[in-house]
C-alpha cells in the first residue's frame, strides 16, 4: 500500500526521532512519555521506558514500562525541541505542495 504524501512525510520524520524522548497524547486524554523505539507506515508507535504524564489520574498505568500505540488513537505527538529540523520540514512541505 502506498502512503499519501503527508503520511509519508510524517513517517520519514518520525523514523529520524527513534531513540529520542517523545510524549504521545491519546484521544482519550492519556499522555504517555517515553523513548521512541519504532514507528511504522501506519504511524503506530512503540515506546520504551514509559511514564504517564498525569499519574494521579491514571494510577493503573504506573506499572507499564513499554507500550504499543495504534496510530489511529493518537491525538498529538510532542517532539523534543532539538529533534525538530525546521529546514527539512519546510523543504518537504514545499515539495508536497508542488506535487513532486
Amino acid at each position: 500500500m502506498l502512503l499519501p504524501g503527508f503520511a509519508m512525510l510524517f513517517f520519514s520524520y518520525f523514523k529520524e526521532l527513534v531513540g529520542k524522548e517523545v510524549t504521545v497524547e491519546l484521544k482519550n486524554d492519556l499522555a504517555i512519555t517515553g523513548i521512541l523505539h519504532s514507528v511504522d507506515q501506519y504511524l503506530n508507535i512503540k515506546l520504551e521506558n514509559t511514564r504517564v504524564v498525569d499519574e494521579a489520574k491514571y494510577p493503573h498505568m504506573l506499572s507499564v514500562k513499554n507500550c504499543f500505540i495504534r496510530g489511529s488513537v493518537v491525538r498529538y505527538v510532542q517532539l523534543p525541541p532539538d529533534g525538530v529540523d525546521v529546514d527539512i520540514l519546510h523543504d518537504a512541505t514545499r515539495r508536497e505542495a508542488r506535487g513532486a
